[in-house]
């Protein structure tokens, strides 16, 4: 692997961090992340990439779900990684990464409210 890059790479796994409220069935779906929406509001100049690995609720995650993440993480250039996921299952995702000893930052980060929604703590 080549040196690595200082840009900052998001990981999108779903969590309630990317639900939107579907009137018409009264329930929380996933349609696209709100990463690059998010990103332009706050005037966001850092070089970002962007990648969605999945877009599921984490109590749906399996193994090799985490798998996909750890590759991902292991493979990416970027030193820097933010991954959005799911709250109820943060913690296992968290110690899969943390025993591969990456040589890099990663946070882990979700919502209680949907971003979509106006007043949600991932904002």
């Amino acid at each position: 692997m080549g040196p690595m890059s200082r840009a900052v790479c998001l990981l999108v796994t779903g969590g309630t961090f990317d639900k939107e409220y579907d009137e018409i069935h009264g329930t929380l779906e996933f349609r696209k992340t709100h990463l690059p929406d998010m990103l332009a509001m706050a005037r966001s100049r850092i070089d970002v990439r962007i990648q969605t690995l999945m877009m599921i609720d984490s109590l749906e995650m399996t193994d090799e779900d985490r798998g996909s993440i750890l590759n991902h993480c292991r493979n990416a250039s970027e030193r820097h990684i933010v991954i959005t996921h799911g709250t109820d299952t943060m913690v296992e995702t968290a110690r899969l990464l943390a025993d591969a000893a990456l040589k890099k930052t990663i946070v882990l980060t979700g919502a209680m409210i949907p971003i979509a929604f106006g007043s949600s703590d991932g904002l």
